[in-house]
């Protein structure tokens, strides 16, 4: 697996006119090696295949880390990775400068001197990781098969009705863990009747109360793999403009849905439910993205908004998650996670998204 995606990576390092790559940030060097640990680094150019930790993951990397990678093991990993062109003149390295801080890209200079010129490639590795192979897209599967499990457990057969937001936010993440997780993809979000008008509300120490609408966003992250689902329920009899306004989320998700595949940019895809929604009135209640990337991280490429301008390519997993929040009253939002395929999509979560009722 890492030898593949150090080959694609070195395609990417040849035609940005590089000699080598050094990646330090931790989930684009997971993605490349399939290092777990808290600190390496890694060095990718022609005849260059070397990772770089400390002496707390020798047993770690040599676990993790195949054999297609020089393993080094040293206490300060930017001095090794200038050591690696000591001898070097007229090179260009890039760097992560999306995630390498200023202190960071300072001590490396000085370290190389003049002698090999730093180049910023920050966003290499999240491009080519937002093009998930068949075996990533079954984890974050998994992954949100299991937070569907926990959502049916704590929500669906538990009951929220008189429970606090803040409670049921936790029983769901214990039911995740319980259930393998490693943790939440994001703390999650419980918010009952006008606290779900905040699209990113903190569960409160509050009731939830019968007769209104409750919205959860909640994700596991399951062997390095982040899932992303959003249900709002009905804790009893709604007014009827609650209702219909669930009924404008659903039918703006559905048919948004529905059009993805690859080929579309991502604002073209945003605009099919912003449009449905705008044309019902809601303009200035839908002020977020319809979706994002989901991967190894929660958020990342490619985005499905506005400024979405990218393609999206056979391979990519996103979310799509339309809402209307209409300050003081209610919020609702309907969010699946899907893989795009050539024609169409996958959908990965597998809750019914038709009105529900809890107790």
């Amino acid at each position: 697996m890492s030898a593949s995606r150090a080959e694609r990576l070195q395609e990417q390092v040849t035609e940005r006119g590089l000699d080598a790559l050094l990646v330090t940030e931790l989930v684009n060097l997971r993605w490349l090696t399939g290092f777990t640990g808290s600190n390496g680094a890694a060095i990718v150019g022609p005849g260059r295949r070397i990772f770089l930790t400390d002496f707390r993951y020798l047993t770690q990397a040599a676990d993790e880390v195949g054999d297609a990678w020089e393993h080094r093991i040293i206490p300060d990993l930017l001095a090794a990775a200038a050591e690696e062109f000591a001898s070097a003149a007229g090179l260009r390295l890039g760097f992560d400068d999306l995630h390498v801080t200023v202190a960071q890209h300072r001590r490396l200079a000085e370290k190389l001197e003049d002698r090999v010129e730093l180049v910023g490639a920050g966003g290499v590795i999240e491009g080519l990781r937002a093009v998930k192979d068949p075996e990533e897209i079954d984890r974050i599967r998994a992954a949100a098969e299991l937070a569907d499990d926990a959502f049916r457990e704590v929500v669906l057969e538990g009951g929220i009705v008189g429970r606090t937001e803040r409670d049921v936010a936790l029983d769901l993440e214990v039911a995740m863990r319980r259930r393998g997780a490693e943790g939440v993809s994001f703390p999650p979000i419980i918010a009952a009747g006008a606290h779900g008008a905040l699209p990113h509300a903190s569960p409160r120490d509050v009731p939830i109360p019968a007769d209104t609408l409750v919205v959860v966003d909640w994700g596991a992250q399951l062997d390095g793999y982040a899932s992303d689902c959003t249900r709002t329920v009905a804790t009893g009899e709604l007014d009827p403009q609650d209702a219909e306004v669930y009924a404008l989320v659903l039918r703006a998700q559905e048919t948004a849905l529905a059009a993805i595949q690859a080929g579309p940019t991502g604002r073209e895809i945003d605009a099919i439910a912003r449009t449905i929604i705008d044309d019902a009135g809601h303009a200035e209640h839908f002020g977020h993205g319809l979706g994002h990337g989901v991967g190894l991280a929660v958020h990342e490429g490619p985005r499905l908004s506005k400024l979405g301008e990218t393609a999206l390519a056979a391979g990519n997993v996103v979310t799509v998650e339309p809402g209307v929040y209409l300050p003081g009253r209610i919020g609702v939002r309907i969010e699946d996670l899907v893989a795009v395929t050539a024609d169409g999509a996958d959908v990965l979560n597998g809750l019914p998204k038709a009105l529900t009722r809890v107790a």
